[in-house]
């Protein structure tokens, strides 16, 4: 029997104050981490934990972090615990540790809210349904704060953080539906958790003309346009190659669409 959460989201102490407190007090955390992480394989829980009360604003975007000087919760800086964990172990086997990190936040409301809306690294269809299931997991103390995101003085519940951070993932994988924002990202994590190689694809081509609408200064834009294309060059993909693109991102779909153009232009 998992315990009972808290009706209210808890944080570190060390993601509250000032900008630049915040950011000695994260890269302190990483150090502290990346010496048990040398010893035993393992991360050592935030030494305080400390409830947002309930409305206040958590920062998740750094472009909304105008007010340096001014205390406030910013959840963004786990990119500068992570910094300091990686310089403690002097740059050495970053992805396996970034995926361990990764692992060890999902089991906290704070970490799982972090690495959905700000994820990190290849947004594989397996890796975004972990990230969401374990988002969903916290909803309910996750709906206590409020939230600004990329768009200034715009406050958000956590449904519209979520609508405004994984609307790509609600369209590609569980698209025309009038379900509540929560039903949809269920419903998403769960068909990417049990998506084949062909059902990626789909989702893929579902999200192709959101990433074109991105796309500038392509020079065969018709040609990468075209879905039989970008059927034919899914199909040719390698397992890595694929598993990169498989969760249907945007960003990573825009990648792929300036490869393939290059492509064209060399052949």
């Amino acid at each position: 029997m998992m315990p009972e959460q808290p009706s209210s989201l808890r944080m570190p102490s060390f993601f509250h104050g000032t900008r630049s407190t915040v950011h000695q007090k994260a890269r302190k955390e990483g150090a502290r981490c990346g010496e048990q992480y040398l010893k035993d394989g393992s991360f050592p829980p935030p030494r305080q934990m400390l409830e947002v009360p309930p409305g206040e604003v958590v920062l998740v975007h750094e472009v909304t972090d105008f007010q340096h000087e001014r205390p406030a919760w910013r959840l963004y800086m786990v990119s500068d615990v992570m910094g300091g964990l990686y310089e403690a172990l002097d740059w050495q086997n970053v992805f396996p540790v970034r995926d361990a990190y990764e692992a060890f936040c999902r089991e906290s409301a704070w970490g799982a809210l972090y690495f959905v809306v700000s994820p990190t690294g290849p947004v594989s269809a397996q890796r975004t349904a972990l990230r969401l299931q374990a988002m969903l997991r916290f909803w309910d103390p996750l709906q206590s704060a409020r939230y600004l995101f990329k768009t200034l003085d715009a406050v958000l519940t956590l449904e519209e953080l979520i609508k405004a951070s994984c609307d790509w993932a609600m369209d590609a994988w569980c698209p025309a539906s009038d379900a509540s924002t929560h039903m949809r990202v269920e419903m998403a994590a769960n068909r990417m958790a049990r998506a084949t190689r062909e059902d990626s694809i789909e989702a893929i081509l579902r999200q192709m003309p959101r990433a074109l609408t991105f796309a500038r200064g392509l020079k065969h834009r018709d040609v990468v346009a075209d879905p039989a294309f970008q059927r034919q060059r899914l199909t040719t993909l390698d397992p890595v190659s694929f598993e990169h693109v498989s969760g249907a991102s945007t960003a990573d779909l825009l990648e792929k669409l300036y490869e393939w153009d290059k492509q064209l232009q060399t052949q």
